[in-house]
Protein backbone atom coordinates (compact mmCIF):
# COMPACT_ATOMS: atom_id res chain seq x y z
CA UNK A 1 0.00 0.00 0.00
CA UNK A 2 2.91 2.34 0.75
CA UNK A 3 5.62 1.33 -1.69
CA UNK A 4 9.22 2.48 -1.28
CA UNK A 5 10.90 3.61 -4.52
CA UNK A 6 13.46 1.19 -5.95
CA UNK A 7 16.38 3.63 -5.71
CA UNK A 8 15.49 4.26 -2.09
CA UNK A 9 15.39 0.51 -1.42
CA UNK A 10 18.90 0.15 -2.88
CA UNK A 11 20.12 2.92 -0.61
CA UNK A 12 18.46 1.30 2.40
CA UNK A 13 19.95 -2.12 1.59
CA UNK A 14 23.45 -0.60 1.35
CA UNK A 15 23.00 1.07 4.76
CA UNK A 16 21.82 -2.24 6.22
CA UNK A 17 24.85 -4.06 4.80
CA UNK A 18 27.17 -1.43 6.28
CA UNK A 19 25.43 -1.59 9.67
CA UNK A 20 25.65 -5.39 9.92
CA UNK A 21 29.24 -5.43 8.76
CA UNK A 22 30.11 -2.79 11.33
CA UNK A 23 28.34 -4.44 14.26
CA UNK A 24 29.75 -7.87 13.35
CA UNK A 25 33.25 -6.46 13.55
CA UNK A 26 32.69 -5.21 17.11
CA UNK A 27 33.33 -7.10 20.30
CA UNK A 28 30.02 -8.21 21.77
CA UNK A 29 31.17 -6.98 25.19
CA UNK A 30 32.05 -3.49 24.02
CA UNK A 31 29.85 -0.44 24.79
CA UNK A 32 29.67 0.38 21.08
CA UNK A 33 28.13 -3.01 20.37
CA UNK A 34 25.51 -2.49 23.09
CA UNK A 35 24.78 1.02 21.79
CA UNK A 36 24.20 -0.27 18.28
CA UNK A 37 21.96 -3.10 19.51
CA UNK A 38 19.95 -0.56 21.55
CA UNK A 39 19.69 1.50 18.37
CA UNK A 40 18.02 -1.44 16.66
CA UNK A 41 15.36 -1.53 19.42
CA UNK A 42 14.80 2.19 18.95
CA UNK A 43 14.23 2.02 15.23
CA UNK A 44 11.26 4.22 14.10
CA UNK A 45 10.46 5.12 17.72
CA UNK A 46 9.29 8.71 16.85
CA UNK A 47 7.18 7.46 13.95
CA UNK A 48 5.59 4.76 16.11
CA UNK A 49 4.75 7.31 18.79
CA UNK A 50 3.26 9.62 16.19
CA UNK A 51 1.23 6.77 14.73
CA UNK A 52 0.06 5.72 18.20
CA UNK A 53 -0.95 9.32 18.99
CA UNK A 54 -2.91 9.52 15.74
CA UNK A 55 -4.65 6.22 16.47
CA UNK A 56 -5.43 7.41 20.00
CA UNK A 57 -6.94 10.64 18.69
CA UNK A 58 -8.99 8.68 16.19
CA UNK A 59 -10.17 6.28 18.90
CA UNK A 60 -11.03 9.13 21.25
CA UNK A 61 -12.86 10.90 18.44
CA UNK A 62 -14.87 7.78 17.59
CA UNK A 63 -15.58 6.94 21.23
CA UNK A 64 -16.70 10.45 22.12
CA UNK A 65 -18.73 10.63 18.92
CA UNK A 66 -20.55 7.38 19.58
CA UNK A 67 -21.06 8.04 23.28
CA UNK A 68 -22.16 11.59 22.57
CA UNK A 69 -24.60 10.38 19.98
CA UNK A 70 -26.04 7.84 22.39
CA UNK A 71 -26.43 10.39 25.15
CA UNK A 72 -27.41 13.56 23.38
CA UNK A 73 -27.27 12.90 19.65
CA UNK A 74 -24.64 15.67 19.30
CA UNK A 75 -22.48 13.69 16.91
CA UNK A 76 -22.46 15.48 13.55
CA UNK A 77 -23.07 12.25 11.62
CA UNK A 78 -25.78 11.02 14.00
CA UNK A 79 -27.41 14.47 14.11
CA UNK A 80 -27.49 14.82 10.32
CA UNK A 81 -28.72 11.25 9.85
CA UNK A 82 -31.53 11.75 12.38
CA UNK A 83 -32.47 15.09 10.81
CA UNK A 84 -32.53 13.54 7.32
CA UNK A 85 -34.81 10.82 8.65
CA UNK A 86 -37.08 13.45 10.20
CA UNK A 87 -37.15 15.31 6.87
CA UNK A 88 -38.02 12.11 5.05
CA UNK A 89 -40.92 11.41 7.42
CA UNK A 90 -42.21 14.98 7.10
CA UNK A 91 -41.96 14.99 3.30
CA UNK A 92 -43.68 11.60 3.04
CA UNK A 93 -46.54 12.91 5.19
CA UNK A 94 -46.87 15.98 2.95
CA UNK A 95 -46.54 14.17 -0.38
CA UNK A 96 -49.73 14.98 -2.36
CA UNK A 97 -50.24 11.42 -3.65
CA UNK A 98 -50.58 10.27 -0.02
CA UNK A 99 -53.35 12.81 0.64
CA UNK A 100 -57.00 12.70 -0.35
CA UNK A 101 -57.38 15.78 -2.54
CA UNK A 102 -61.01 15.23 -3.52
CA UNK A 103 -62.71 18.59 -3.99
CA UNK A 104 -66.29 17.39 -4.01
CA UNK A 105 -68.73 18.16 -6.79
CA UNK A 106 -69.98 21.70 -7.45
CA UNK A 107 -73.29 22.05 -9.25
CA UNK A 108 -74.34 25.52 -10.47
CA UNK A 109 -72.24 27.32 -7.86
CA UNK A 110 -73.09 25.12 -4.89
CA UNK A 111 -69.97 24.65 -2.75
CA UNK A 112 -70.03 21.48 -0.62
CA UNK A 113 -68.76 21.52 2.95
CA UNK A 114 -65.25 20.37 3.83
CA UNK A 115 -62.91 21.28 0.95
CA UNK A 116 -60.20 18.63 1.29
CA UNK A 117 -57.77 20.52 -0.92
CA UNK A 118 -57.95 23.59 1.32
CA UNK A 119 -57.34 21.41 4.38
CA UNK A 120 -54.30 19.82 2.73
CA UNK A 121 -52.75 23.20 1.89
CA UNK A 122 -53.44 24.44 5.39
CA UNK A 123 -51.54 21.41 6.69
CA UNK A 124 -48.69 22.11 4.26
CA UNK A 125 -48.51 25.77 5.31
CA UNK A 126 -48.50 24.80 8.98
CA UNK A 127 -45.57 22.42 8.29
CA UNK A 128 -43.47 25.18 6.70
CA UNK A 129 -42.03 26.19 10.07
CA UNK A 130 -41.03 22.61 10.80
CA UNK A 131 -39.48 22.23 7.33
CA UNK A 132 -37.50 25.45 7.76
CA UNK A 133 -36.23 24.26 11.15
CA UNK A 134 -35.18 20.92 9.67
CA UNK A 135 -33.33 22.62 6.79
CA UNK A 136 -31.53 24.97 9.18
CA UNK A 137 -30.56 22.03 11.37
CA UNK A 138 -29.27 20.15 8.32
CA UNK A 139 -27.17 23.15 7.27
CA UNK A 140 -25.67 23.37 10.76
CA UNK A 141 -24.89 19.64 10.72
CA UNK A 142 -23.42 19.96 7.24
CA UNK A 143 -21.11 22.69 8.50
CA UNK A 144 -19.99 20.43 11.36
CA UNK A 145 -19.33 17.60 8.92
CA UNK A 146 -17.21 19.95 6.80
CA UNK A 147 -15.14 20.87 9.87
CA UNK A 148 -14.76 17.17 10.71
CA UNK A 149 -13.51 16.45 7.21
CA UNK A 150 -11.02 19.31 7.41
CA UNK A 151 -9.66 17.86 10.68
CA UNK A 152 -9.58 14.38 9.18
CA UNK A 153 -7.72 15.64 6.14
CA UNK A 154 -5.02 17.09 8.39
CA UNK A 155 -4.83 13.85 10.38
CA UNK A 156 -4.58 11.81 7.18
CA UNK A 157 -1.68 13.92 5.89
CA UNK A 158 0.24 13.47 9.14
CA UNK A 159 -0.55 9.78 9.32
CA UNK A 160 0.45 9.24 5.70
CA UNK A 161 3.83 10.85 6.35
CA UNK A 162 4.23 8.65 9.42
CA UNK A 163 3.31 5.51 7.45
CA UNK A 164 5.82 6.40 4.73
CA UNK A 165 8.54 6.68 7.35
CA UNK A 166 7.41 3.39 8.97
CA UNK A 167 7.36 1.71 5.58
CA UNK A 168 10.96 2.76 4.88
CA UNK A 169 11.98 1.62 8.34
CA UNK A 170 10.28 -1.75 7.75
CA UNK A 171 12.28 -2.09 4.51
CA UNK A 172 15.42 -1.21 6.48
CA UNK A 173 14.56 -3.77 9.17
CA UNK A 174 13.97 -6.41 6.49
CA UNK A 175 17.33 -5.54 4.90
CA UNK A 176 19.04 -5.78 8.33
CA UNK A 177 17.37 -9.17 8.84
CA UNK A 178 18.62 -10.49 5.50
CA UNK A 179 22.11 -9.04 5.92
CA UNK A 180 22.43 -10.38 9.48
CA UNK A 181 21.19 -13.82 8.45
CA UNK A 182 23.67 -13.86 5.59
CA UNK A 183 26.47 -12.82 7.95
CA UNK A 184 25.55 -15.56 10.44
CA UNK A 185 25.57 -18.14 7.64
CA UNK A 186 28.96 -16.88 6.47
CA UNK A 187 30.42 -17.06 10.01
CA UNK A 188 29.09 -20.58 10.46
CA UNK A 189 30.59 -21.60 7.15
CA UNK A 190 33.91 -20.10 8.27
CA UNK A 191 33.81 -22.14 11.47
CA UNK A 192 33.19 -19.18 13.77
CA UNK A 193 30.23 -20.87 15.39
CA UNK A 194 30.38 -18.97 18.68
CA UNK A 195 30.54 -15.61 16.96
CA UNK A 196 27.68 -16.64 14.66
CA UNK A 197 25.53 -17.70 17.61
CA UNK A 198 26.35 -14.52 19.47
CA UNK A 199 25.42 -12.41 16.43
CA UNK A 200 22.23 -14.40 15.95
CA UNK A 201 21.15 -14.03 19.58
CA UNK A 202 22.20 -10.44 20.24
CA UNK A 203 21.56 -8.86 16.82
CA UNK A 204 19.22 -10.95 14.66
CA UNK A 205 16.71 -11.42 17.48
CA UNK A 206 16.21 -7.70 18.27
CA UNK A 207 16.16 -6.94 14.53
CA UNK A 208 13.29 -9.35 13.94
CA UNK A 209 11.54 -8.27 17.11
CA UNK A 210 11.71 -4.62 16.05
CA UNK A 211 10.73 -5.53 12.50
CA UNK A 212 7.63 -7.23 13.89
CA UNK A 213 6.77 -4.20 16.03
CA UNK A 214 7.21 -1.84 13.09
CA UNK A 215 4.99 -3.95 10.83
CA UNK A 216 2.37 -4.23 13.57
CA UNK A 217 2.33 -0.46 14.07
CA UNK A 218 2.25 0.03 10.31
CA UNK A 219 -0.78 -2.26 10.06
CA UNK A 220 -2.49 -0.34 12.84
CA UNK A 221 -1.69 2.94 11.08
CA UNK A 222 -3.08 1.61 7.80
CA UNK A 223 -6.29 0.61 9.55
CA UNK A 224 -6.51 4.03 11.17
CA UNK A 225 -5.92 5.73 7.82
CA UNK A 226 -8.61 3.63 6.16
CA UNK A 227 -10.97 4.28 9.07
CA UNK A 228 -10.45 8.04 8.74
CA UNK A 229 -10.98 7.81 5.01
CA UNK A 230 -14.18 5.85 5.59
CA UNK A 231 -15.43 8.45 8.06
CA UNK A 232 -14.50 11.19 5.61
CA UNK A 233 -16.40 9.47 2.80
CA UNK A 234 -19.41 8.96 5.08
CA UNK A 235 -19.30 12.65 5.92
CA UNK A 236 -19.11 13.52 2.22
CA UNK A 237 -22.15 11.35 1.49
CA UNK A 238 -24.05 13.01 4.32
CA UNK A 239 -23.02 16.43 3.02
CA UNK A 240 -24.28 15.42 -0.43
CA UNK A 241 -27.46 14.12 1.20
CA UNK A 242 -28.01 17.48 2.87
CA UNK A 243 -27.47 19.23 -0.46
CA UNK A 244 -29.91 16.89 -2.18
CA UNK A 245 -32.43 17.35 0.61
CA UNK A 246 -32.16 21.12 0.39
CA UNK A 247 -32.01 21.53 -3.38
CA UNK A 248 -33.87 18.49 -4.70
CA UNK A 249 -36.19 17.04 -2.07
CA UNK A 250 -37.65 20.35 -0.86
CA UNK A 251 -37.88 21.66 -4.44
CA UNK A 252 -39.60 18.45 -5.52
CA UNK A 253 -42.04 18.73 -2.61
CA UNK A 254 -42.87 22.33 -3.45
CA UNK A 255 -43.27 21.47 -7.13
CA UNK A 256 -45.54 18.55 -6.21
CA UNK A 257 -47.65 20.82 -4.01
CA UNK A 258 -47.95 23.42 -6.79
CA UNK A 259 -48.89 20.75 -9.32
CA UNK A 260 -51.38 19.23 -6.87
CA UNK A 261 -52.99 22.63 -6.35
CA UNK A 262 -53.20 23.19 -10.11
CA UNK A 263 -54.63 19.72 -10.72
CA UNK A 264 -57.11 20.12 -7.88
CA UNK A 265 -58.32 23.42 -9.31
CA UNK A 266 -58.44 21.86 -12.74
CA UNK A 267 -60.49 18.96 -11.40
CA UNK A 268 -62.84 21.42 -9.71
CA UNK A 269 -63.34 23.27 -13.00
CA UNK A 270 -63.89 20.00 -14.87
CA UNK A 271 -66.44 18.91 -12.26
CA UNK A 272 -68.27 22.21 -12.66
CA UNK A 273 -68.21 21.88 -16.44
CA UNK A 274 -69.53 18.31 -16.17
CA UNK A 275 -72.28 19.45 -13.84
CA UNK A 276 -73.24 22.34 -16.12
CA UNK A 277 -73.19 20.07 -19.15
CA UNK A 278 -75.38 17.55 -17.36
CA UNK A 279 -77.84 20.25 -16.32
CA UNK A 280 -77.86 21.75 -19.83
CA UNK A 281 -78.44 18.36 -21.41
CA UNK A 282 -81.33 17.71 -19.04
CA UNK A 283 -82.83 21.10 -19.82
CA UNK A 284 -82.50 20.53 -23.58
CA UNK A 285 -84.05 17.08 -23.27
CA UNK A 286 -87.02 18.34 -21.22
CA UNK A 287 -87.51 21.30 -23.57
CA UNK A 288 -87.48 19.03 -26.60
CA UNK A 289 -90.01 16.73 -24.97
CA UNK A 290 -92.29 19.70 -24.20
CA UNK A 291 -91.81 21.03 -27.72
CA UNK A 292 -92.68 17.67 -29.19
CA UNK A 293 -95.86 17.34 -27.11
CA UNK A 294 -97.05 20.90 -27.69
CA UNK A 295 -96.23 20.84 -31.41
CA UNK A 296 -98.49 17.83 -31.89
CA UNK A 297 -101.25 19.54 -29.99
CA UNK A 298 -100.77 22.77 -31.95
CA UNK A 299 -100.99 20.94 -35.25
CA UNK A 300 -104.08 19.12 -34.04
CA UNK A 301 -105.67 22.46 -33.10
CA UNK A 302 -104.64 23.97 -36.42
CA UNK A 303 -106.15 21.09 -38.37
CA UNK A 304 -109.46 21.33 -36.49
CA UNK A 305 -111.83 24.40 -36.51
CA UNK A 306 -112.22 26.41 -33.40
CA UNK A 307 -116.01 25.66 -33.13
CA UNK A 308 -117.56 22.36 -34.12
CA UNK A 309 -119.92 22.24 -37.15
CA UNK A 310 -122.68 20.66 -35.06
CA UNK A 311 -122.58 23.56 -32.63
CA UNK A 312 -122.73 26.10 -35.42
CA UNK A 313 -125.66 24.24 -37.01
CA UNK A 314 -127.58 24.27 -33.75
CA UNK A 315 -126.80 27.95 -33.30
CA UNK A 316 -128.11 28.76 -36.75
CA UNK A 317 -131.24 26.66 -36.12
CA UNK A 318 -131.88 28.56 -32.91
CA UNK A 319 -131.38 31.92 -34.68
CA UNK A 320 -133.73 30.93 -37.44
CA UNK A 321 -136.35 29.71 -34.95
CA UNK A 322 -136.07 32.96 -33.03
CA UNK A 323 -136.52 35.02 -36.17
CA UNK A 324 -139.60 32.94 -37.11
CA UNK A 325 -140.97 33.45 -33.59
CA UNK A 326 -140.40 37.18 -33.86
CA UNK A 327 -142.21 37.34 -37.19
CA UNK A 328 -145.13 35.38 -35.76
CA UNK A 329 -145.18 37.60 -32.67
CA UNK A 330 -145.19 40.78 -34.75
CA UNK A 331 -148.04 39.56 -36.94
CA UNK A 332 -150.10 38.62 -33.90
CA UNK A 333 -149.12 41.82 -32.09
CA UNK A 334 -150.14 43.97 -35.09
CA UNK A 335 -153.60 42.38 -35.14
CA UNK A 336 -153.96 42.80 -31.40
CA UNK A 337 -152.74 46.40 -31.50
CA UNK A 338 -155.36 47.14 -34.21
CA UNK A 339 -158.20 45.96 -31.92
CA UNK A 340 -156.69 47.93 -29.08
CA UNK A 341 -156.57 51.10 -31.15
CA UNK A 342 -160.18 50.75 -32.12
CA UNK A 343 -161.21 50.09 -28.57
CA UNK A 344 -159.28 53.11 -27.34
CA UNK A 345 -160.74 55.30 -30.08
CA UNK A 346 -164.24 54.21 -29.22
CA UNK A 347 -163.62 54.83 -25.56
CA UNK A 348 -162.31 58.35 -26.20
CA UNK A 349 -165.26 59.19 -28.47
CA UNK A 350 -167.66 57.92 -25.86
CA UNK A 351 -165.92 60.01 -23.17
CA UNK A 352 -166.11 63.31 -25.07
CA UNK A 353 -169.72 64.37 -23.94
CA UNK A 354 -168.81 63.67 -20.38
CA UNK A 355 -165.60 65.59 -20.68
CA UNK A 356 -167.42 68.59 -22.22
CA UNK A 357 -170.05 68.62 -19.51
CA UNK A 358 -167.46 68.39 -16.85
CA UNK A 359 -165.54 71.31 -18.28
CA UNK A 360 -168.67 73.51 -18.39
CA UNK A 361 -169.64 72.65 -14.87
CA UNK A 362 -166.26 73.68 -13.75
CA UNK A 363 -166.42 77.05 -15.45
CA UNK A 364 -169.60 77.94 -13.57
Amino acid sequence: MIPVPADRQVEINNKAQEFIAGIAALDARSPEFSRRVDGISALAAPQMRSSADSSSRMLERTTSSVSGAKRTGNSAQAHVAQTLNELRTTVEDLTPNNADLGTGRKILGFVPKGNKVAKYFQRYESAQTQLDAIINSLKAGQSELGKDNADLAGEKVKLWETMQALSETAVYAQALDEACEAKVAALQAAGETEHAQQLQADVLFPIRQRHQDILTQLAVSVQGYLAMDLVRKNNLELIKGVDRAHTTTISALRTAVIVAEALANQKMVLDQIDAINTTTNNMILKTSEMLKDQTVRIHQQAAASGVSVETLQKAFDNVFATMDAIDSFRATAAHNMEGTVRALTDGIEHAKPYLERSRKTGDD
